[in-house]
């Protein structure tokens, strides 16, 4: 997938679908679908933002009062569901949060410790669900309220072939603290509905997964919704509406489901065992005749 850079639904498409999702239709000739998934508390155990604080705070970004708002918050996350509230508070305090942060040392300190931060929370059933999605031919999407520095990689990691996520303002290489753009709640559905135009998704045909209740447009975008470990409302809408429901428990460390590519070193050793094996078993076999 390389350089993973976040989907940018067009301006004209934002415009046309604000009064009716149902007003984007694709073209229904293809046979073109995806999956969309929801990041934080779907595809990983806590959110995604949040998760970070500790590098961050390791790189000088977080003084350690702001690392403690920064745990409170995501417990307060974990335990009482992300309503408008609650997401809310944490836009406001990442907002603040960030303001000021040099870009590209977010960007250095998100590579250094990926592996390490999001390694033990992903979900083994999410990463199952997004490998038989590939193998049944449908593009994997990842939608998140969270800053693209942070999903952006996550996707590529994951092996997504694309990412919906909010984008930070930046002036002069800093954040400002400003949101240029906000994947929530009915943005997020907007976006699915631009990308299904752009690239001949059947939304019928596409499947979306997610635990809150302010994805629930998303969710009723495409025709096969699901609630995974739903919060209390999304809950009760998806049993009114026959929604499956699904329980992910089972963090996985990642390098254990996906294949980490062999380095030249590891290649000049197997190749170096290969040739010493194959020397050491003609000489067997001269050795015998």
């Amino acid at each position: 997938m390389g350089d993973q850079r976040a989907y940018d639904p067009p301006d004209t498409y934002h415009g046309r679908m604000a009064g009716s999702r149902g007003s984007a239709v694709p073209d229904r000739t293809t046979s073109r679908s995806a999956a969309f998934f929801d990041l934080d508390k779907t595809i990983i155990a806590k959110s995604s933002s949040l998760a970070f604080s500790k590098p961050f705070q390791a790189g000088g970004l977080i003084t350690r009062g702001a690392m403690l708002r920064s745990a409170y918050a995501q417990f307060v996350y974990l335990v009482g569901g992300a309503d408008h509230d609650q997401m809310e508070k944490i836009r406001a305090f990442m907002s603040q949060l960030v303001e000021g942060w040099d870009v590209e040392t977010v960007k250095e300190i998100v590579a250094e410790t990926l592996h390490h931060v999001v390694d033990p929370i992903v979900y083994d059933e999410a990463v199952s669900l997004m490998e038989e999605h590939r193998l049944a031919g449908r593009d994997v999407v990842i939608v998140s309220t969270s800053g693209t520095e942070v999903v952006a990689p996550i996707g590529e990691l994951l092996g997504a072939d694309d990412v919906i996520a909010s984008r930070l303002e930046i002036m002069d290489g800093k954040y400002t603290g400003d949101i240029d753009y906000y994947a929530y709640a009915d943005e997020k559905a907007r976006a699915i509905e631009a990308m299904a135009v752009e690239r001949g998704y059947d939304l019928e045909q596409c499947f979306a997964y997610s635990d809150s209740i302010t994805d629930a447009p998303m969710l009723e975008a495409v025709g096969h919704p699901h609630a995974v470990n739903p919060d209390k409302e999304l809950r009760k809408l998806a049993a009114s509406k026959g929604w499956p429901i699904l329980q992910f428990s089972r963090p996985v460390t990642l390098r254990s489901r996906i294949p980490v590519k062999p380095t030249l070193a590891a290649l000049t050793v197997g190749t170096a065992l290969t040739v010493g094996g194959a020397i050491w078993l003609n000489r067997r076999r001269r050795l015998g005749a």
